[in-house]
C-alpha cells in the first residue's frame, strides 16, 4: 500500500520548526519560564491576600495559627535547646498570657506591649496572647540600652514592657523614668525583688488557658496596627516601622513564594526582634505549617550540628551569616545534611560561591527588602550575586524606577522641570517606588517628620509620590537586579544598620571629646563597613583609652561600637555645616597614610590602643579578626 509522504513531511516539518521555535525562544529568552512562573506565584498569592481582605471576620495571621492547632494540635511548632513546643501548646499558653495581661496590666483592644526578649519560644505565645486581645507588639533591639531604650520604646505608645529575666539590669537602669509614665514593667520569672517590676510566669500559671473569646479583638481590621520593628536611619535613633495585619500577611507569605512546604524544618537562628527571624520565619513557618528550630543566639560552630539533629531543610541567613559558616574549620561532612534551600539577603557573590562548593549546591534565595519598604525582590533565578530580577508583572503591579543619584548632595537628581532622571540601563541609581493603595506605604510611628522625609514628589509627573528607598542599586542588560551601596549617615556591620548619629551623641557625651564625626570603612573580605570615628578633643584633654572603651561598651552594642578613633584638629564641614566624610572613608585606618592619632579598640584588653602598622597588616590579611 502507497504511503502519504506529504502529511509525513508536513508532520516532521511542523515538529522541526516548533524545536527550532523553542530553541530560539531559549536562547532569546533563557529566563521566560522563569520569569511567567513567579509572575504566576506572584498572581496566585494576591487573589489568596484579596480573599483574606475579603473574609468576615478578617483573616489574619491569629485566625491562621488557630486553624493550623485545629489541625495538627501535635505537632511541633518550635524546638528549642532540646524541647519540643507543639501548635497546641502555644495556644493554650497565649490564652493563659491574654488573661493574666488582662487582669494584670488592664491591657485592652488596640492597646500595644513592647517585647525586650532575647530568642526564646515565649515570644511565640506572648505574639499570640497579645493578638487574641486585639493588640499590638513592639519588638526591641535586646542589644539597646539607657536613652535608646526608653526612645525605642516610648515612640510607639506602648502601655507595657516584658523582659526577659537576664535583661533585668538593663530595664532597672531606664525604670525610674518608665515608673514615671504610669508603664506595666513584667518580667519573664517568678521571682522579683525589685519594686516596680512584677513576674510574669506565676501569673500566667494561674490563669486558664480555655479559649479567648474573638469578640475582645471585634475591632481588629487589616490595616489595624499588628508589629513595630525599628530600623536605624539619618536621624540618630532607630525609628519604628508600622507593620499591620495586611502587610504581616505580605512578609509571612513570603516562604510560600520560595516554595516551602509543611514537610519542610526551617532553622532560624536569627533575632526575633528582626523581620526577618520574627515575621517572615516564626510566621511564614506557620502558614505553611512547618516547624521552627529556633535558636538563642548564631553560633557557626554548633549550626551545622544542628541542622543534622533535627532535619533541617530550609536556613534563614544574612550575609556576615554565611561568611561566618565558610570561616569556619572544614570537615569531612559538611556535606551531609538535608537543607535544600537558604533564604535571606546580604550575600555577596564570593561568599555565595564558597558556601555552595563547600556545603553542597544549596538553592540560594536572595532577596531585597526594608522593612518599611513597598517593594521587594526575589532572585527566583539563582543568578549568583543578584538580589533579584525585574519581573513584568510585580512592576505592573508595583512601580518602581532607579533615578540618578547626587552622592555629594545626598539627593536624586533633577532636570529643568523639577523631575528626576532615570538611570541608563548598567549604572547605578536610587531606587524609587511608587506608593499606591495596592503598595502603600504605612510610615513610622510616632515620627512624622521621617515619614514625611521618605517620600519624594514629583518624582516623574507633577503629583506622584514616590518612596525613596535610600539604597543604591543595579539593572543589568538582562534584567538582573544587583545591591550596591545604602545612602544617609548609616553604616552596616554584621547584619545590622548602624546610625551614625546616634554612634556620635554617644562620644561627644565622653567628658574630653568635643565633637565627633562617624563613619563606615570597609574591611577586605568582610561584609558592609566597620564603624570608624574622626573627633576633636577639648582643650587642655587627652584622649582615655580605658574611659573610651568603657563608655562605647555601656552605650552601644558591639556591631556599634567604633572599631577605630581618629584624633583631629577640626571636623571638616561644608557651607551649611554638615559634616564631610567622604575623604575621611577614603583614607580610611592606614596609619601609614595618616598624620593623626589613631586609636585600635581591643575588648580582650578593655581599651583603645594605638593604632600601628602591624595591627594594620594584621586586620587587611584577615590575621586579627575584628
Amino acid at each position: 500500500m502507497k504511503t502519504k509522504p506529504d502529511n509525513l513531511t508536513g508532520l516532521w516539518t511542523a515538529l522541526a520548526g516548533l524545536v527550532l521555535g523553542m530553541i530560539f525562544v531559549h536562547i532569546q529568552f533563557p529566563y521566560l519560564l522563569q520569569d511567567c512562573k513567579y509572575g504566576w506565584t506572584l498572581f496566585r498569592i494576591k487573589l489568596k491576600r484579596d480573599g483574606f481582605r475579603k473574609r468576615k471576620p478578617f483573616y489574619t495571621v491569629l485566625e491562621c495559627f488557630l486553624e493550623r492547632v485545629r489541625r495538627q494540635p501535635d505537632k511541633a511548632l518550635i524546638i528549642f535547646e532540646g524541647r519540643e513546643y507543639s501548635y497546641l501548646y502555644v495556644d493554650r499558653q497565649s490564652n493563659r498570657v491574654a488573661r493574666a495581661l488582662r487582669t494584670h496590666a488592664d491591657l485592652r483592644e488596640g492597646d500595644t506591649v513592647a517585647f525586650f526578649m532575647s530568642n526564646d519560644p515565649s515570644y511565640a505565645w506572648l505574639w499570640f496572647g497579645l493578638c487574641k486581645l486585639g493588640c499590638a507588639a513592639s519588638l526591641l533591639n535586646y542589644n539597646i540600652r539607657s536613652k535608646s531604650l526608653l526612645h525605642c520604646f516610648s515612640c510607639c505608645g506602648a502601655r507595657v514592657l516584658i523582659a526577659s529575666e537576664e535583661l533585668k539590669a538593663a530595664v532597672e537602669e531606664v525604670l525610674p523614668t518608665l515608673l514615671e509614665q504610669n508603664i506595666s514593667v513584667f518580667i519573664l520569672s517568678k521571682d522579683c525583688n525589685t519594686p516596680g517590676i512584677e513576674t510574669l510566669l506565676d501569673k500566667m500559671e494561674q490563669a486558664s488557658d480555655e479559649p479567648i473569646s474573638p469578640e475582645l479583638r471585634s475591632k481588629v481590621t487589616m490595616v489595624s496596627p499588628a508589629v513595630y520593628v525599628y530600623t536605624s536611619g539619618t536621624t540618630g535613633y532607630p525609628k519604628a516601622v508600622v507593620i499591620n495585619h495586611d502587610k504581616l500577611w505580605a512578609i509571612t507569605l513570603y516562604l510560600s513564594t520560595c516554595g516551602a512546604t509543611s514537610d519542610d524544618v526551617i532553622y532560624s537562628p536569627l533575632p526575633l526582634y528582626h523581620g526577618a527571624g520574627f515575621n517572615l520565619g516564626l510566621h511564614g513557618a506557620i502558614e505553611r505549617g512547618m516547624t521552627v528550630i529556633l535558636r538563642r543566639k548564631f553560633s557557626a560552630s554548633a549550626f551545622w550540628d544542628d541542622c543534622r539533629i533535627h532535619n533541617v531543610t530550609i536556613i534563614q541567613y544574612i550575609g556576615e551569616t554565611m561568611r561566618y559558616l565558610c570561616n569556619t574549620p572544614e570537615r569531612e561532612i559538611d556535606k551531609t545534611h538535608k537543607v535544600r534551600m537558604a533564604i535571606g539577603n546580604g550575600l555577596r557573590e564570593d561568599v555565595w560561591r564558597s558556601f555552595q562548593g563547600r556545603f553542597g549546591h544549596i538553592r540560594i534565595v536572595e532577596f531585597y527588602t526594608a522593612s518599611e519598604s513597598n517593594i521587594g525582590f526575589m532572585n527566583y533565578t539563582g543568578k549568583m550575586g543578584a538580589v533579584g530580577r525585574e519581573n513584568f508583572y510585580q512592576k505592573r503591579l508595583c512601580p518602581y524606577a532607579l533615578v540618578q543619584f547626587d552622592a555629594e548632595r545626598e539627593e536624586p537628581l533633577r532636570d529643568s522641570n523639577g523631575l528626576c532622571i532615570p538611570t541608563p540601563e548598567g549604572e547605578t541609581g536610587l531606587l524609587v517606588s511608587e506608593i499606591t493603595s495596592a503598595a502603600p506605604f504605612l510610615g513610622y510611628c510616632g515620627s512624622p517628620e521621617q515619614t514625611e522625609k521618605k517620600q519624594m514628589r514629583n518624582v516623574f509627573q507633577k503629583g506622584d509620590v514616590y518612596l525613596n528607598s535610600g539604597d543604591l542599586l543595579r539593572f543589568d542588560k538582562d534584567n538582573f537586579i544587583y545591591f550596591q551601596d545604602r545612602v544617609g549617615d548609616t553604616f552596616r556591620w554584621k547584619g545590622e544598620n548602624v546610625a551614625t548619629t546616634e554612634v556620635e551623641c554617644v562620644l561627644v557625651a565622653l567628658n574630653f571629646i568635643e565633637d565627633a564625626c562617624v563613619y563606615g570603612v570597609k574591611i577586605p573580605g568582610t561584609e558592609g563597613k566597620i564603624g570608624m570615628a574622626a573627633v576633636t578633643l577639648k582643650a587642655g584633654r587627652e584622649f582615655s583609652c580605658s574611659e573610651a572603651f568603657l563608655h562605647v561598651s555601656k552605650y552601644l552594642p558591639p556591631y556599634a561600637q567604633p572599631q577605630f578613633i581618629r584624633i583631629q584638629s577640626c571636623l571638616e564641614t561644608t557651607g551649611t555645616f554638615k559634616q564631610v566624610k567622604s575623604s575621611l572613608v577614603r583614607e580610611g585606618f592606614n596609619p601609614s597614610s595618616i598624620n593623626d592619632l589613631l586609636y585600635f579598640l581591643m575588648p580582650r584588653d578593655k581599651c583603645y590602643k594605638p593604632m600601628t602598622q602591624i595591627y594594620y597588616n594584621s586586620v587587611i590579611a584577615g590575621e586579627l579578626r575584628i
